[in-house]
């Protein structure tokens, strides 16, 4: 008398999504292993959107969103720094760095308002306390408004730091860049030149 089988035999169909299952694993894997051994495709020479460009090229992600609005920068009789800019754009890439730069030294004396400007819509008009209405259709575009709210600086593109700084200093009456490179005010009198000179 034959014995019966313990185990229920394999069938075709058994088989076949067993191997469905280890293919598709197979295929999951091969997915995981190509993105982990992907090298970084940030870049600051291409127009490709990698993120906000300040936290990527500047180390300063603090930039976006500002602190403050133009409104209320020229309401305080604050300098302002208006800057245009978009996050796919090499240009913007680049001038992000500069633009970090002056918030470090000038960060606690003037209002840094970076604006996307894709927010720009063309054909709108917009009041002059709206940093929009300084728009003109280039990125990066820097314009500096001082304490009357009046432009003193729109310039488009790259633009060298220093040339930057030294309309900064002229505007906070600081000593000329050669005389002081730390950010220090310019002499009144006696007393101060001798405190100025300590330092």
């Amino acid at each position: 008398m034959a014995r019966p089988a313990t185990g229920n035999p394999a069938t075709p169909s058994t088989l076949r999504r067993w191997c469905q299952r280890l293919f598709a694993g197979f295929i999951c894997c091969c997915f995981l292993l190509i993105g982990f051994a992907a090298p970084a495709q940030a870049s600051l020479q291409d127009d490709r959107f990698d993120g906000n460009i300040f936290a990527l090229y500047a180390g300063n992600g603090s930039l976006v969103p500002p602190k403050v609005n133009l409104a209320s920068s020229m309401a305080s009789h604050n300098v302002s720094l208006v800057l245009f800019f978009v996050d796919d754009s090499a240009d913007c890439k680049q001038f992000s760095s500069t633009y970090s730069q002056l918030q470090a030294g000038y960060g606690r004396a003037a209002d840094f308002i970076p604006v996307h400007a894709d927010t720009v819509v063309p054909g709108e008009s917009y009041p002059k306390d709206d940093p929009r209405y300084y728009y003109k259709g280039q990125v990066p575009q820097l314009v500096i408004l001082d304490q009357q709210g009046e432009v003193v600086w729109d310039e488009m593109g790259q633009t060298p730091i220093n040339d930057i700084d030294d309309r900064l200093r002229e505007l906070f009456d600081l000593l000329p860049r050669e005389e002081s490179a730390t950010l220090q005010r310019r002499a009144v009198n006696e007393v101060n030149v001798e405190l100025t000179s300590q330092n």
